[in-house]
């Protein structure tokens, strides 16, 4: 190993090499291509980035100046190829690393700059990659190495063809490298097709595996999942805790739930951008924030520090994500717990996911409120800071508080100011599961009795029971098997309650009418026929109601010509549309519009008809009995008279000498000209009537029109008055 390597493991705190880490530095497999087999969280970053040492540095101890990159890392999400950068800046120090990143939802034109600067070490996802190749961003000619890191998690999320494609743009001679927690088909074909003489290199056993983590699974009621994850917060008080749920609604819910209720917590999920994601994460290290709710592909391959619980708000789909969240924690011989909320429903999902896991879980309840106070007692009475001495600067204040207060008051004000900073615990309702059922104890001496009725008559077991204890006074604890023949049923009755039994049915020996005997050996279950259960009845579903014993839907269908009954089946089309008319009612002796337009001037003809005089005339009241107050409405004064028309034309005027106006000039009774006769076309061009005078369509402007196309086209007309 290099010296550089080697100081920046014992400045880390590194006393000894990983499983996976020895094994992928052993001497004879300097510069091959490997196939590692580990779990995440067995050190497997500083596991490669010991292996591709040797390739990458060669003899030296140092990196010379930066140009294309000689290694490249390829990981399946942002945050794992982030966090695989940072391992390997300060595995790297003390060799002048310069070590490039290009992920998606980064800046693209900060990555092609730092590429363009030159960079040792790229960590790079392969979409992004993929996309700085094809522009020409990046140049892999100088390729030493190239590690693929999780990868058959790349080819679940659909990575194939990336891989693939800059695969192939590396150059033929290189150091190969795979990492995968499991090596499927997929993972073995792609090994034989991009790497050579590969080394097949596993670690750990499986039954091994997270030996640090602890899984406990708790049995909580659907309606209390979310209280049950507070007070598993509570009672554990983690410095770091991951909750894992499926989808973002649960995230965002829990953090939602968990901030309202004063815990420091950050959420990440597929929705956030990259710089929201980066600062999460940089909160869980800092301290900021001590819980991330996380869905699973958006928590892959994150490590963070102190990390020691996990909780699974919702079951995964399979064994292999629950390996990988719970591997989120116990890394790196640190101790974990993996905490399983299972609400009744899904009892039977947990105990298949763990035994596919090959994993031993403690069944337990939630803690409860009171569990986790006892538990806050514990850790304020170890709290290291009743055991350290007092500064000489706070001696005089501590002075002053003692001497102003008793013990008891300074503990109540200590006790309260605790508990301002946590959280109370919630109350929980019972979970509700059920219980594996104990073995029934031996019942003991017993004697068997028949009871007339069997199967044929219909009796069973629920009804035989209570009947047997009302008539002879016992309890069911006093009753062993109950068996039902065809004809009798027999009874197993504790031989110390058999003399109360008799006793109680008296010399008729029935109950409830049917005749039981006591028998002097037990009788022959084992040939006794298996009851035969009465078939439904072959009757439809529905054959009572409005049909009563007759089927509802038992008529034939399609015996009789369709056309006889359905209403849209006759033929259409085939008599003539004038044979009958569309309207056959009759309208009155005169039809509607029988002339002809235009023939007679419209003005000859009167309007109404009706003689005068006929209607009879209303009294006038007199002028005593108006109502007071109310005054009449003055008469309009009279217009001026309406100049007479020409006799040879109706439809002109004549002026006051009785002589025609000239074309253009203005008509008689106004200054103005009725409307204009030149200009565009419309309802002042002479060819409609004046605004306000009627619709266009209406009987009087068609004669009007009428009248000017066949009369003095283009003069001014205007309609006869009445009377």
């Amino acid at each position: 190993m290099k010296n550089a390597l080697s100081q920046a493991l014992e400045t880390r705190g590194y006393d000894t090499l990983t499983p996976v880490q020895l094994a992928v530095t052993q001497p004879d497999l300097e510069g091959r291509d490997m196939l590692v087999s580990a779990q995440t969280g067995s050190g497997k970053t500083v596991g490669f980035g010991l292996a591709i040492a040797g390739s990458v540095l060669g003899e030296a101890e140092a990196f010379g100046p930066a140009s294309a990159p000689l290694a490249l890392v390829i990981a399946p999400t942002r945050e794992l190829a982030l966090q695989v950068k940072r391992e390997f800046v300060w595995l790297y120090g003390n060799t002048g690393a310069q070590i490039a990143s290009t992920v998606g939802g980064m800046d693209m034109r900060d990555e092609r700059r730092a590429l363009d600067r030159g960079a040792h070490v790229v960590v790079a996802t392969p979409g992004r990659l993929r996309d700085h190749i094809m522009r020409g961003s990046i140049d892999l000619s100088e390729l030493k190495a190239v590690v693929l890191d999780e990868a058959d998690e790349m080819l679940d999320l659909g990575f194939r063809e990336d891989l693939e494609f800059i695969l192939s743009e590396a150059p033929e001679e290189r150091q190969t490298l795979l990492f995968s927690a499991t090596v499927p088909a997929a993972i073995a074909k792609l090994a034989k097709s991009y790497q050579k003489d590969a080394v097949r290199v596993e670690t750990v056993a499986e039954e091994k595996q997270h030996a640090d983590i602890t899984y406990e699974a708790l049995n909580v009621s659907q309606r209390d999942a979310e209280n049950a994850i507070i007070n598993v917060l509570r009672y554990h008080e983690a410095p770091n805790t991951i909750i894992f749920g499926n989808t973002r609604a649960i995230v965002n819910r829990l953090t939602t739930r968990l901030s309202n209720r004063g815990f420091a917590v950050v959420a990440l999920s597929g929705e956030l951008s990259q710089a929201e994601r980066t600062h999460a994460l940089q909160a869980m290290r800092d301290g900021r924030a001590r819980v991330c709710v996380a869905t699973d592909v958006a928590a892959r391959g994150i490590d963070l520090p102190k990390l020691d619980l996990v909780i699974h708000a919702e079951l995964p789909n399979n064994h292999e994500t629950l390996l990988h969240r719970s591997g989120r924690t116990g890394r790196a011989g640190r101790k974990g717990t993996s905490v399983l909320i299972v609400p009744p429903k899904a009892r039977k999902k947990a105990e298949r996911l763990l035994s596919w896991a090959k994993l031993t879980a403690n069944w337990a309840e939630a803690p409860s409120a009171d569990a986790v106070l006892e538990r806050d007692a514990e850790r304020m009475l170890a709290d290291p800071a009743w055991h350290e001495a007092v500064p000489e600067s706070e001696a005089s204040r501590v002075a002053m508080l003692a001497e102003a207060f008793t013990a008891e008051q300074l503990a109540a004000a200590y006790l309260r100011l605790y508990q301002q900073h946590h959280s109370a615990p919630e109350d929980l309702a019972n979970s509700g599961a059920s219980e594996p059922r104990a073995p029934r104890e031996p019942f003991g001496p017993s004697v068997w009795f028949a009871l007339a009725g069997g199967n044929n008559g219909g009796a069973e077991p629920r009804r035989v029971l209570p009947a047997i204890c009302t008539a002879g006074g016992l309890n069911k604890t006093d009753i062993g098997a109950i068996r039902i023949g065809p004809d009798e049923s027999y009874i197993e009755i504790r031989q110390a309650s058999v003399a109360s039994f008799l006793s109680a049915l008296g010399d008729g020996m029935k109950v409830e009418g049917a005749a039981i005997k006591k028998l002097d050996t037990a009788p022959d279950l084992a040939n006794l026929p298996k009851p035969t259960f009465k078939p439904r009845d072959s009757k439809p579903r529905f054959d009572k109601g409005r049909g009563g014993d007759k089927p509802r839907y038992d008529k034939p269908k399609g015996d009789g010509p369709r056309g006889d009954k359905p209403r849209y089946d006759r033929p259409t089309g085939d008599a003539p549309r004038g044979d009958k008319p569309r309207f056959d009612k009759p309208k009155g002796d005169k039809p509607r519009f029988d002339k002809p337009k235009g023939e007679t001037p419209w003005g000859e003809k009167p309007r109404y008809e009706k003689p005068k005089g006929e209607r009879p005339s209303k009294p006038k009241r007199p002028e005593d009995s108006r109502p007071k107050g109310v005054v009449s409405e003055p008469k309009k004064p009279a217009g001026k008279k309406p100049a007479p028309r020409n006799a040879a034309n109706p439809s002109e005027r004549m002026d006051s000498k009785g002589k025609r106006p000239a074309r253009g000039a203005a008509a008689a009774g106004g200054d103005k000209p009725r409307w204009k006769t030149a200009g565009k076309k419309g309802p002042s061009d002479g060819t409609a009537p004046p605004k306000g005078k009627g619709k266009p369509s209406s009987k009087k402007n068609k004669a009007r029109r009428a009248e000017s196309d066949g009369g003095a086209k283009g003069g001014n007309f205007a309609p006869k008055r009445k009377g």
